[in-house]
């Protein structure tokens, strides 16, 4: 059996890993996650989820490691994890009433260095909500370690208007490219245990 190694400790994308029925493990990465301002969203995501895929290979030679990241962009401007409650405030108040996207990248290593990848990206628009409704989402705490400051697997489902593309990506962890690279990986389906 291939040992396959995930390199996130999100509950979001255990959750779905673990709906996919394919054995697997979880690392946490352990990486800077800084990135050179001058790179795009897909190629800020791509650089993310390799050098986590990386950093939990070197530890594990013999495996096969996924690693992926995400950045939500709203009016050309690149949101990450929000540092704190008032920062969260600022980030979805950028994001009530407006458009933006979601990449999410993802990076499949295994033994010898075979590589592949992949970015998706959604489209979500949002409620615009008011102060002490948001207050309210705020006090879910949902915002911690979440880019964009919410999260769509929970009560933060009730902020969408409208989602276009992939709600596996908003989550964290674009499943149909996720089962691409592992069928190109030779991961085999379906296997009775």
């Amino acid at each position: 059996m291939r040992d396959l190694i995930l390199a996130s400790t999100s509950s979001a994308r255990r959750a779905l890993m673990d709906g996919m029925g394919i054995p697997y493990r979880t690392e946490a990465p352990g990486v800077d996650e800084t990135v050179a301002p001058h790179l795009s969203a897909e190629e800020a995501v791509l650089e993310l989820a390799a050098r986590k895929a990386r950093a939990v290979k070197d530890r594990h030679p013999g495996a096969w490691v996924l690693g992926a990241d995400q950045l939500v962009e709203v009016g050309g401007r690149i949101l990450t994890k929000p540092v704190d409650r008032d920062d969260a405030r600022r980030q979805l108040g950028q994001l009530m009433g407006r458009t933006h996207d979601i990449h999410t990248g993802v990076c499949l290593v295994g033994p010898g260095g075979h590589i592949t990848e992949g970015v998706e990206r959604a489209r979500l628009t949002f409620y615009r909500l008011e102060p002490d409704e948001l207050e309210r989402y705020l006090d879910l705490e949902e915002w911690r370690g979440c880019c964009g400051s919410y999260r769509v697997e929970g009560a933060g489902q009730a902020l969408l208007q409208r989602l276009e593309g992939d709600r596996t990506n908003v989550q964290g962890l674009p499943m149909v490219t996720v089962v691409r690279l592992l069928r190109q990986a030779g991961f085999p389906f379906f296997e009775r245990r």
